[in-house]
């Protein structure tokens, strides 16, 4: 989407990886209902990434997005937070780990940065240096757009993911997910080798993408290629 600079550009048209996602959660709810995706095996994690992603949050895009996330599925006392579901971790995952299409990655990065543009032209500050309340304003503000609200139904999307999916794929911890939802999943759960990528005659996993390393959390609005390459070329020995 390189002709695209904002949110709020005229520009922007809904893009088809996006819409067939759509339709599938869709086809879900009508087939089966909600509790049929806790059934999917969906993404994987392990303790390398658990490592990878701490040096990540110190910089953006994941400081923004873990701060994001959490705004979403914040604590409450009535069920588990973004955090407690590990919805960070999940979505790190899905961009490093498994084989999600580039387009995709790039509209989630890209986000990053036309969140901290707007925030910045609003309040002079990047997102994760506001307020709850101003958080919430702003993010209201950004969904009144088809990008905004593109963006973050696709994170909302994640959130959920990470609360229904078996332990072993990243999220829902020790099934805190399901305990909050009084859900009994299926059993066997897949285990680390069992998991469905892992499985002869599966996608295998794409491991070309690095890490995230950098000594500095100012957000640029660029590619996933250009990001990878950015951070693979500071990345210390």
């Amino acid at each position: 989407m390189p002709q695209v600079n904002s949110f709020f550009d005229d520009n922007y048209q809904t893009p088809s990886w996006l819409k067939k996602k759509i339709s599938r959660r869709s086809a879900l709810k009508s087939a089966a209902g909600a509790t049929m995706v806790a059934a999917m095996p969906m993404r994987s994690w392990s303790a390398a990434l658990s490592n990878k992603l701490d040096s990540a949050l110190k910089t953006d895009p994941w400081l923004t997005l873990d701060a994001v996330l959490a705004h979403l599925l914040p604590e409450s006392p009535t069920g588990p937070s973004a955090k407690e579901i590990q919805a960070t971790q999940y979505l790190y995952n899905v961009v490093f780990q498994q084989p999600t299409e580039e387009s995709e990655i790039e509209f989630i990065y890209k986000g990053v940065g036309w969140l901290n543009g707007f925030s910045n032209s609003q309040l002079k500050k990047n997102f994760i240096a506001l307020t709850f309340d101003e958080k919430e304003t702003i993010l209201r503000a950004i969904s009144k757009s088809t990008a905004g609200e593109n963006w973050l139904s696709n994170l909302v999307g994640y959130i959920f993911e990470a609360m229904l999916s078996p332990p072993s794929y990243g999220g829902n911890p020790n099934g805190i997910g399901w305990q909050w939802l009084e859900h009994q999943a299926g059993f066997p759960l897949p285990q680390a080798g069992q998991r469905y990528y892992e499985l002869p005659g599966q996608q295998p996993i794409n491991l070309s993408r690095r890490s995230p390393f950098s000594n500095t959390t100012i957000t640029q609005v660029v590619s996933h290629q250009q990001y990878t390459r950015k951070q693979v070329g500071t990345r210390k020995a």
